[in-house]
């Protein structure tokens, strides 16, 4: 099994932690985490991988083991977040890559794209959406409603988004077997939510959301003109992003590959094996 290496670099002034394993000359895959988590839930699907690609798994600013200035000395935007990815794959010496999108992951990965169409090679969304289909309205309200106007009744809503029942509930709901599902999960990702200011960094991130549905009519003609090969692997019992949002990749990807399972928001714990092997298959041919 290949070694994962756990590393630190500095972009833009900021400590960012990654996750690396797999030859330096090898194709590159970079994993990109959603809410609320980080590179952890990579951890499994890293050696996985490593044998035949060099994989990077960053934690982006505010979550894991990356820094987390608090909101009054960095403005918290999903545009940021890209920005420090993109400036880890330059320190990196990285130029062409596949990415793995989850939940946050795919707006960062969306930008990344947008920004360097040429650098992507193939694109595996695992509930990241990239469409207005998808979305599911009883997880989605409270941020909306943040979203429309922030005062203390709004923010406290979200507030909940935070606390430990929340942060498991995201790791249990939809999953058919919840045994399967390790609780070093969800206790690795609250003691982190939990750091003193995190909540207001959240927040931030929650309120910005709104500027990434925006995005969406670019990167469906980016879909369409660049050909590159989408590969979505959902877990259908996902409480914000609903199995829609997978199939709605077959409106603007050239010959997507869509495969829905029984699962959750994070599929990788229950369905490790069938999403490794999907990957394995798809980027060796298409990738």
């Amino acid at each position: 099994m290949s070694v994962v290496h756990h590393r630190h670099a500095t972009v833009a002034g900021r400590e960012v932690f990654y996750r690396e394993a797999g030859p330096a000359d090898a194709p590159v895959i970079v994993l990109l985490h959603g809410f609320p988590t980080s590179s952890f839930m990579f951890r499994n699907l890293i050696p996985e991988l490593a044998d035949r690609y060099r994989v990077i798994a960053p934690d982006f600013l505010g979550f894991g083991y990356s820094d987390a200035p608090p909101v009054e000395e960095f403005d918290y935007t999903f545009d940021a977040l890209a920005d420090h990815t993109a400036g880890l794959l330059t320190h990196l010496g990285v130029s062409r890559y596949a990415i793995y999108v989850q939940d946050y992951g795919a707006p960062v990965g969306w930008r990344l794209a947008l920004r360097d169409p040429a650098a992507i090679t193939a694109i595996v969304t695992q509930n990241g959406n990239g469409y207005d289909a998808g979305f599911v309205p009883s997880g989605w309200e409270p941020v909306w409603a943040y979203q429309r106007e922030q005062n203390p009744e709004t923010a406290a809503a979200l507030r909940e988004f935070l606390s430990f029942e929340a942060t498991r509930h995201q790791y249990l709901a939809g999953v058919p077997d919840p045994s399967v599902v390790s609780p070093d999960t969800w206790h690795h990702d609250y003691a982190l939510l939990s750091r003193p200011g995190n909540d207001a960094v959240q927040l931030k991130l929650f309120l910005d959301y709104a500027s990434n549905p925006k995005l969406y009519p670019k990167l469906h003609d980016y879909l369409r003109t660049s050909g590159v090969p989408v590969l979505a692997v959902w877990g259908d019992g996902d409480p914000f992003f609903g199995p829609d949002g997978a199939r709605a990749f077959a409106e603007d990807a050239v010959d997507p590959e869509i495969h829905l399972f029984e699962g959750g928001h994070f599929l990788l714990e229950s369905a490790l094996p069938e999403v490794t092997e999907l990957m394995r298959d798809f980027l060796a041919r298409r990738g």
